[in-house]
């Protein structure tokens, strides 16, 4: 009996022994992937957009412009391929259709992204001949189709010898680029260029002159660097403490060189309930306009290649809310306008219907409302992420009737009569008005002088209608 138990608990020992050393094996194993997975560098694609337009034809120094690119390029290629984790893609322009008249479509993807293909890429380079035309701007804005997603870190290297032939707008590709999540300036290669034209390519990109002899390396080194450096902005919105907690709000970035948009996004806290990290391009030097009520604004911001910025915008915000109950009477009226007085000048900022709330820098506000007659509300504060309740009476409704058409007016019952509004010519019609004490005032047509004036005193109550008869005592 003490035999056969003790071995049970031997066998039942080394069965737990296996299980333990098996979860550590397997521990060991995972934790093994995680650190290669850790390690790996991630996937970039670099597209060569490649000129072989007719004026490659030209000499360069002791060869053509088209072998010179073509040396470069095969030098590039190499060098880059030493690189981990890359793939590589090949478009050209200006390689089918003959100059003149040349295609200004004429760009197409020769090789797409895939494993091994440096050796595809190379022979189609090596088959190009100089034929056609120079659309720039519609062969970088194609580009952006050509990367299979935006999930790795997308470039693009141009090499050409022109500039845009066929009246397009090399900036503007630029923009469509960064619509699409390439977020790299494409290298602009040059050969032959002068100094106008290398200008042309200032909004677009990097430019590198062929005849440099540091230009493989020095883009090579720039590649390796933006794999893991991307240029990078946050607008913070602060509150009346400085702090970043204002967010969903449209806010428009203008290049202040042109007066022209780049961006619009609505700004976003992330998971982590920090202002959303932004990719865009640092060529420009912007200014956030961030469309609040009133709208504020940024300082000129300079973004640095490769860096984080962050744009700090004070934007501290409350709330007005308007209310008025769900009246007989009530006709769906709209607050007009909320005002802020600046230096005695009033300026309408916006246009608030009837039971909403609504955001605002905090301040003083003016309301004008339009019930009838108008309601004004004036110095309304509004405070840091507070709500300013508002809350208008529901109308009554009016009914003034005659036996003639007539002349006249409502007008307020206060110390100083207040005009409201003119009666019309007709025998029956109908107000809503707010509650408090008014008088009626008509005359017939037919009757030619003002000494035969109708007075008429009334109340106008919520939710209840008010009858006037002109004709009676």
């Amino acid at each position: 009996m003490g035999v056969s138990y003790f071995k049970f608990e031997l066998i039942y020992l080394m069965k737990f022994i296996r299980l333990i050393f098996f979860c550590f094996l397997l521990v060991s194993v995972l934790c093994s992937k995680a650190q290669v997975k850790k390690n790996e560098q991630p996937l970039a694609r670099v597209l060569f957009v490649f000129d072989a337009s007719n004026s490659m034809k030209t000499k360069h120094k002791n060869t053509t412009r088209i072998q010179g690119a073509k040396d470069l390029f095969y030098k590039f290629l190499d060098s880059l391929s030493k690189q981990k984790n890359m793939q590589f893609a090949l478009r050209m322009y200006g390689h089918t259709v003959k100059y003149p008249p040349g295609d200004c479509k004429d760009s197409k993807l020769v090789v797409p992204f895939s494993k091994n293909n440096i050796a595809l890429i190379k022979s189609k380079v090596a088959e190009a001949k100089p034929t056609g035309i120079t659309p720039i701007e519609h062969s970088l804005t194609e580009s952006a189709n050509d990367f299979p997603d935006t999930k790795a870190l997308n470039m693009i290297i141009l090499i050409t010898d022109g500039i845009e032939e066929c009246e397009g707008d090399p900036c503007k590709a630029r923009q469509k680029l960064m619509e699409k999540g390439i977020v790299f300036k494409p290298f602009i290669i040059g050969i032959g260029l002068t100094l106008e034209q290398i200008k042309t390519f200032e909004c677009v990109g990097d430019y590198y002159d062929f005849d440099n002899a540091n230009t493989i390396t020095d883009i090579s080194a720039i590649i390796s660097k933006q794999k893991l450096n991307k240029t990078s902005a946050q607008v913070n919105l602060l509150d009346s403490k400085s702090l970043p907690n204002e967010t969903n709000v449209n806010m428009t970035f203008y290049n202040t060189s042109t007066g022209n948009y780049m961006y619009n996004y609505i700004h976003t806290l992330n998971q982590k309930n920090n202002p959303d990290t932004l990719y865009i391009d640092d060529f420009p030097i912007y200014k956030v306009v961030v469309h609040t009520i009133p709208p504020t604004e940024s300082k000129d911001i300079k973004l640095t290649q490769g860096k984080h910025t962050i744009i700090p915008i004070d934007a501290p915000q409350g709330f007005i809310e308007l209310r008025r109950p769900m009246g007989v009477y009530n006709f769906n009226e709209k607050i007009k306008s909320v005002i802020r007085k600046t230096n005695g000048n009033m300026q309408t900022l916006n246009v608030q219907q009837m039971n909403t709330t609504e955001k605002y820098i905090i301040g003083s506000y003016d309301l004008e409302i339009l019930t009838l007659p108008r309601t004004y509300i004036y110095g309304v504060k509004v405070d840091q992420s507070q709500t300013k309740l508002i809350e208008i009476p529901n109308a009554g409704m009016l009914t003034v009737k005659s036996l003639d058409n007539g002349d006249g007016c409502i007008m307020k019952d206060t110390k100083k009569l207040e005009w409201v509004c003119n009666l019309n010519a007709t025998t029956s019609q109908t107000y809503y008005l707010q509650p408090g004490n008014y008088r009626a005032e008509w005359r017939a047509k037919s009757l030619k002088g003002s000494i035969y004036t109708i007075e008429k005193k009334f109340t106008i109550k919520s939710d209840m209608e008010t009858k006037v008869e002109l004709y009676k005592n």
